[in-house]
């Protein structure tokens, strides 16, 4: 029944493991930081109170951006400009105090806020350097034991996913799961691709240091950055000025000389810059958008993630004799490509219902030998059995390395309103299944719910299991949120070792 832990998105870190994590990395002394901002903060107003106008706005100033330090002090790195503020604070007040006649008491509280801030300042350096050791390891980590061992083999790729900060396109309250191998929310129901499938993705495209590339859905930029060690330039179009706007602004901050941003409609291309040698799109459309197909230069790639709503194909196409050849490459799910291909859109998710594909996987194998309806597979094999218990066929998860991912999921849609529960029910089979890394890490079948914005809801599951036994049926009962539109059905080992088999999945909804 319903216990245990609550398992991440895409990855096999429990939500126990991602708050363990993430204490540990807050860098050292928060306590002291959070001291010497507010006995900074309470001297520069001393010092603003005492001395006159000229002073009193920068003191101001000043102690709002070391209060707001001190509250996030806990959480993760300051605004980037934070040191700038506080040398620039640091250097203008005993500069003020020298050329103003002031007394004794006004000195003594400018030599206290100087000392305060010198001292903050040097304490903050000091807490980003153990970030950034801490997210180098994550990022080795994360090359290891997602990427490789995912199959990417190119090396150009694996160096760039290596070598660029995922963090600085993550929200600032995320950044402590930025090397989970997961997509996560950034704004405006848009998301970063986990960064296997980034990695594929471009993979896919084969880039060469010539290339010329076309990016639909600019997103966070973490896409972009990853494409441009390895093409000549990279023209991204994002159709959320602000998602646009504050990508392009992490992008220069950085140093991305070669990614030029666009706010406008993907589905309209960039003509200005076209024929392009290789166009990536990162949401999903019903069908290629025929302005993207004119602006793909002949014997160009093209990337896509195509279907309806929660059941796509990722594609790669080659215009050849100005036609695309397509070639399937998996199953996937990706936020709809808005705009106007989303007003062209034919099919769309019914309210009223709610429907699962494959659950009983007998269903044959895809053109590229995946799972149909399931997406993010990872080690997992569709076995022939005609003692199945339901059908002919089922399926196994194995892993022989703690911590690594053996998965699949589906999403689909569900509106809160119209139904309040889900009656779900599987058979499991366990085959000398061990705990990964931590406890926590071990298999399970579980719902994660979403609202009209894609913000989590949370999270009901079945297991989490360990040992050897037979078939066995396993059911609970699990309330949805009655802001929920969509979810996620999630099952597999995630990050446990073993094996671990299941049949038989029945998701039933219970109206209002």
């Amino acid at each position: 029944m319903g216990g245990g832990v609550r398992q991440d998105q895409e990855s096999g870190m429990s939500m126990g493991d991602r708050i363990t994590t993430r204490r540990v990395s807050e860098g050292r002394s928060p306590f002291l930081v959070k001291s010497l901002a507010y006995a900074a903060g309470y001297a520069l107003r001393s010092l603003a109170y005492a001395s006159g106008y000229d002073l009193r706005s920068l003191a101001y100033a000043s102690s709002r951006i070391l209060k707001s330090l001190a509250h996030g002090s806990s959480c993760d790195f300051p605004t980037p400009d934070l040191n700038s503020h506080i040398d620039f604070a640091a250097t203008i007040v005993p500069c003020y105090v020298c050329i103003m006649n002031v007394t004794q008491k006004i000195r003594i509280a400018a030599f206290a806020a100087v000392s305060a801030l010198l001292i903050l300042s040097s304490d903050v350096e000091a807490q980003r350097e153990d970030k950034e050791a801490i997210y180098t390891k994550r990022r080795e980590a994360l090359v290891d034991n997602a990427i490789r061992n995912g199959g990417i083999e190119d090396e150009r790729v694996i160096e760039s996913i290596r070598t660029t900060r995922r963090h600085e396109f993550v929200p600032t309250p995320l950044r402590g799961d930025a090397y989970f191998d997961m997509a996560l929310p950034i704004g405006n129901k848009q998301t970063i691709s986990s960064p296997f499938i980034v990695a594929y993705m471009t993979e896919s495209l084969d880039p060469q240091p010539t290339d010329k590339v076309l990016e639909i859905g600019t997103g966070s930029g973490y896409q972009a950055a990853i494409l441009s060690p390895l093409v000549k330039d990279v023209y991204s179009i994002e159709i959320v000025e602000s998602l646009g706007k504050r990508a392009e602004r992490a992008l220069k901050r950085l140093n991305y000389k070669n990614v030029h941003v666009k706010i406008g409609d993907g589905y309209k291309g960039w003509p200005e810059h076209a024929p392009f040698d290789k166009i990536i799109v990162t949401c999903s459309p019903e069908d290629v958008p025929q302005p993207l197909v004119d602006q793909l230069k002949e014997g160009g790639m093209l990337v896509v993630p195509v279907g309806e709503r929660h059941q796509q194909v990722l594609y790669l196409l080659t215009k050849k004799d100005g036609k695309l050849n397509r070639a399937p490459l998996r199953p996937t799910l990706f936020v709809p490509m808005t705009g106007a291909a989303e007003d062209g859109r034919k099919i769309l998710p019914d309210p009223k219902t709610v429907e699962l594909k494959n659950l009983s996987f007998e269903e044959p194998l895809d053109e590229s030998d995946h799972l149909p309806g399931w997406f993010y597979q990872r080690q997992v094999e569709r076995i022939t059995d005609p003692n199945a218990i339901d059908g002919e066929y089922y399926v196994r998860f194995s892993n022989a390395t703690p911590g690594r991912g053996s998965r699949v999921l589906q999403g689909f849609s569900v509106v809160g309103k119209e139904f309040k529960s889900l009656e779900v029910s599987a058979s499991v089979k366990l085959s000398n299944v061990k705990p990964g890394e931590k406890e926590s890490m071990a298999p399970m079948v579980a719902i994660s719910f979403y609202d009209a914005n894609r913000k989590p809801l949370g999270q009901h599951w079945m297991g989490p299991w360990e040992g050897t036994t037979g078939w066995k049926k396993v059911e609970s009962s699990f309330r949805i949120p009655v802001s929920t539109r969509e979810a996620i059905f999630r099952v597999g080992l995630f990050g446990a070792t073993g094996k671990f088999e299941v049949d038989d999945i029945q998701v039933k909804a219970i109206e209002r």
